[in-house]
């Protein structure tokens, strides 16, 4: 018996249609769950993209005046300074000093053996009474051939030599005298003083050395080091600066330079006790090495600095007005070297391009860039990048409500 078409069962589109169906099914579930779970998932990617805001420190910039100080290497050199050489030949006697110290001028240093010029000395006066005893003979002569003159008794020829043999044995007197005075000088000169007063090296020659006047080789030398003189070096392209800002008005000075004082540091970066004050400026460039010399004067009581010795000297060329001290740990610099800072406003982070004068310890003296009252961020530098959110804290750690506007409770550092 056949059964109609209708009512056969083909096995293929049966297991086709349950296939189909299943795969509705599923998706309709998977639609469902989605819709499900919409408003969870959102919100956990909404919260992921929300950067948090970085926690910096800040401090309130304000215009100061603040001191422009020079650090400059420099060397002692002796306030005065004197080479010992003997100005007349002999044999050394005696030496009257002890080395190393302390002598004041005119003391006797040496003492040359003086026979020779005692003799000379009594040579020359000698000579000087002979010469006065002919000028006398000839002075006489010449008033009695005047009178004869008068009376005709003589001729003018007479009377004229007899004149110029009176004029000539004064000007021997006048020479004899003279070399009587520089036989006396050399017998002084046997004895060698300290020209100046200072502290004495040592002595090159000893008892009984030969020694010639005017020698190349000093006997001693003589240092006066209280006070003493440091010689700094500077670029002169800086002096040349310094210069330009204290006449375009960057730099306002007071006083002379004499009244600059100068603090002194050995080479270990302790601090010399005693202050001193700048001398003078050096007027000519050293062609090789481009510097030019500004000397201080330092007192130094003690002799504890001594000539060579290898200081650094500071003190203010003046000072900046209206500038802002700040760390140099908060300044930054682009690729080009252009320094720029990181100012907190309105709670987020803002790039400020700023310029740099010079530094004073560890800040750097801004001459240009900010505003009075703007927080530049100073710590937690490695988390802030321009235009994102911060929270800003000052040094003791409070919250800061508002930076922007009438910023108030934030202390400069």
């Amino acid at each position: 018996m056949l059964l109609p078409v209708s009512s056969q069962i083909v096995p293929g589109r049966v297991t086709m249609r349950r296939a189909l169906a299943g795969l509705i099914g599923g998706v309709s579930l998977l639609a469902l769950s989605a819709c499900g779970g919409d408003n969870a998932s959102a919100g956990a990617v909404g919260q992921q993209m929300q950067p948090q805001a970085a926690r910096v420190e800040v401090m309130k910039a304000q215009p100061e005046s603040v001191g422009s100080v020079r650090v400059l290497p420099g060397r002692t050199t002796p306030f005065a300074q004197a080479e010992i050489r003997p100005q007349v030949t002999g044999l050394i006697q005696n030496r009257l000093f002890t080395e190393g110290e302390q002598v004041k001028a005119g003391q006797p240093l040496y003492q040359i053996d003086a026979a020779e010029y005692h003799a000379a000395v009594e040579s020359a006066k000698a000579a000087l009474a002979r010469a006065e005893a002919s000028a006398a003979t000839a002075q006489e002569t010449a008033r009695r051939f005047e009178r004869l003159a008068d009376i005709n008794a003589v001729s003018q020829q007479s009377y004229d030599e007899a004149v110029a043999a009176a004029k000539q044995a004064a000007a021997e007197v006048g020479i004899q005298r003279a070399a009587l005075e520089r036989a006396r000088i050399d017998l002084a000169r046997t004895q060698v003083r300290a020209p100046i007063d200072g502290q004495i090296g040592r002595s090159s020659v000893t008892q009984g050395a030969l020694v010639t006047a005017n020698q190349a080789t000093p006997l001693a030398r003589i240092l006066q080091l209280d006070p003493i003189y440091i010689d700094m070096t500077a670029a002169s392209t800086e002096v040349l600066r310094w210069k330009q800002d204290v006449a375009t008005g960057k730099i306002r000075t007071v006083g002379d330079t004499a009244s600059v004082p100068v603090t002194v540091h050995f080479e270990d970066g302790t601090q010399y006790e005693h202050r001193g004050h700048i001398e003078f400026t050096e007027v000519s460039v050293d062609q090789e090495a481009g510097t030019v010399i500004v000397r201080a004067q330092v007192p130094n009581p003690d002799d504890l600095l001594l000539p060579g010795m290898f200081l650094k000297a500071e003190f203010a060329a003046g000072s900046y007005e209206n500038v802002y001290l700040v760390p140099q740990r908060a300044v930054q610099r682009t690729p080009r070297g252009d320094a720029y800072v990181f100012v907190a406003k309105d709670g987020v982070a803002e790039q400020r391009p700023i310029k740099i004068q010079e530094s004073s310890d560890s800040n750097w003296i801004v001459t240009d860039g900010l505003s009075p009252g703007d927080a530049v961020i100073v710590e937690g530098l490695q988390s802030v990048r321009a235009g994102a959110p911060v929270q800003a804290i000052n040094a003791d750690g409070a919250s800061l409500a508002s930076l922007s506007g009438d910023s108030t409770g934030i202390s400069p550092e």
